[in-house]
Order: C-alpha cells, then sequence, then structure tokens
C-alpha cells in the first residue's frame, strides 16, 4: 500500500467515526492517572524550557490538547481528518485546531517548543515513520521534548469498525519500545524515559519521552 492508499483510508475512517470517537474516548484521562503523570512531567518540562507553542500531531477530537492547556502548554492539534478537527473546534472552542498531516507536517523549522504525538503514530506503516520523526526533529527547537505513546506489541492488524460499530479501513501497528527508540536515535532524539503499562487507553502502552538534540 502506497502513503497515498494508507492516508486516504485513515482520514476516511475517522472522518467517518469522529462523532463516536469523541463521545467513547472524552473521559479516557479520568481514568488513566499514570498517563496524567507523564503529561503533568511533559508540561513542566516545556515550562522549564521557557515555554512557547506544542503541536499535538494526530490530535483526533483535542482532548489531549486540550488537557495541555490546562496545563499551562500553549498546545494546539493538528489532525488528517477534517471530521475530527470539526469536533474538536466544537468541544474545544477557542482552541487551535488544522488539518494536515504528519507525513507532511507544514510548521516552520524550529517553531515549536515539544511535540505530542498521543496513539497517533498507530496507522503510520514502518517505512514511513522515518519521514515523520524526521518532521518531528525538525520542527521542534533543539532539546524541546517528544512524548508519544503507542501500543506495544509485533503485529499489525486490520481494524474493519469501531467506535460505535462504524465502518474502518486502518492497519493498527503494534511496536516494541526498543524499536521505537532505535528511530528517534536515527532522527535525532535521544530518549530519556519509557514505560509500559495498562490502561484505559491501551492493553499495553508505551510512553516514551524523548529530546531533540541539541
Amino acid at each position: 500500500m502506497n502513503a497515498e492508499d494508507w492516508l486516504a483510508d485513515t482520514r476516511t475512517s475517522y472522518d467517518t467515526v469522529a462523532t463516536s470517537y469523541a463521545d467513547q474516548v472524552r473521559q479516557l484521562l479520568e481514568e488513566t492517572p499514570d498517563e496524567r503523570a507523564v503529561m503533568a512531567l511533559f508540561a513542566d518540562l516545556i515550562h522549564a524550557n521557557g515555554g512557547g507553542p506544542v503541536a499535538d500531531v494526530g490530535c483526533g477530537s483535542g482532548r489531549i490538547t486540550a488537557h495541555l492547556r490546562e496545563l499551562g502548554v500553549d498546545a494546539f492539534g493538528i489532525d488528517l481528518s477534517p471530521g475530527m478537527i470539526e469536533v474538536a473546534r466544537h468541544d474545544h472552542p477557542g482552541l487551535r485546531f488544522e488539518v494536515g498531516s504528519m507525513t507532511d507536517l507544514d510548521l516552520a523549522d524550529g517553531s515549536v517548543a515539544g511535540v505530542v504525538a498521543w496513539y497517533s503514530l498507530i496507522h503510520v506503516p514502518d517505512d514511513e515513520i522515518d519521514s515523520v520523526f524526521a518532521h518531528f526533529q525538525r520542527v521542534v527547537r533543539p532539546g524541546g521534548p517528544l512524548l508519544l505513546s503507542f501500543h506495544v506489541g509485533d503485529e499489525s492488524q486490520l481494524k474493519t469498525q469501531g467506535y460505535g460499530g462504524h465502518p474502518m479501513r486502518v492497519y493498527v501497528h503494534r511496536r516494541r519500545p526498543d524499536q521505537v527508540t532505535a528511530w528517534l536515535n536515527d532522527a535525532g532524539f535521544t530518549v530519556e524515559a519509557h514505560r509500559t503499562l495498562r490502561s484505559a487507553e491501551s492493553t499495553l502502552g508505551g510512553i516514551l519521552l524523548a529530546r531533540a538534540h541539541r
């Protein structure tokens, strides 16, 4: 499958499920104290570096963007799905959300203080990851933090329905933390912390906190 095919499938799938998705995930952070603690640490790092805009890439319905704003972070959201962006703008009026792709990130070099990709890499094929991480490294300031979460495992599965039973066509890729760490190292990041956990978000999720090389 070429990039245009999986991007189109992902966009169409999340346009289809946008409202149901937002309804199902809206309260998840209330059930995941460990994830809230990681985001608080990320916010502290942003503040310690002097603040600045933070890109929530693959923001979906905007719940992570909004939570970071509650932590005092100047976060804005980017998502491939216009339907998701419409829901995010409705649910979080006054916050900045825009349509865009992590495979062709339309942000200036060194323009953000940090990047978050919260379970938004799960549909990106392995052969596109290097390009995505290169964009993250390009847009973040030297020393800026990157917060990633992903499903842990070895397999990829085709998801044909979800979030209220609506039709979808997306591959869900599970990865090992050491593989993601190696990709990040190659892209110019240093992983400073990682952990795995079971939560409402994932049966087994991985979280990596990295910094762009100075």
